[in-house]
């Protein structure tokens, strides 16, 4: 007689079994991946697309694109747009200072001569 073997899972089953679950979902996974690669173009051409509304609604705005006053806002540099005096250019004001810096440097030295000529005769 032949004896039948009960139908338990052996380990030959069992890897059968791990393996076609691993090919599955490497089956979905290479159909996701596929779907991604289709829809690339179609996403960069959006987003491409959404750049450039942005690029033009800023140059739209008619500020410069060096203008960064809405980011930080410093004190020192006034953002004149004709309003008020116009700034002196910085060579002026140097070159003045200079000249008060000579003027001073000679009454200076005019007051250490007077007092030099002062000290020597008492």
């Amino acid at each position: 007689m032949l004896r039948r073997f009960s139908k338990r899972d052996t380990t030959l089953d069992q890897t059968k079994q791990a393996l076609a679950q691993q090919e599955l979902e490497l089956r979905e996974k290479m159909e996701k991946l596929e779907r991604m690669i289709e829809e690339a173009p179609r996403v960069a051409e959006q987003i491409g697309r959404q750049q450039r509304e942005e690029l033009l609604t800023r140059a739209s705005e008619g500020r410069s694109r060096l203008d960064v006053s809405m980011a930080l806002h410093d004190k020192r540099y006034a953002d004149d747009d004709g309003r008020g005096p116009r700034r002196k250019s910085l060579r002026k004001e140097r070159r003045e200072g200079r000249i008060i810096f000579i003027v001073l440097l000679i009454a200076l030295a005019g007051a250490i001569l007077w007092l030099a000529s002062h000290f020597q005769h008492l």
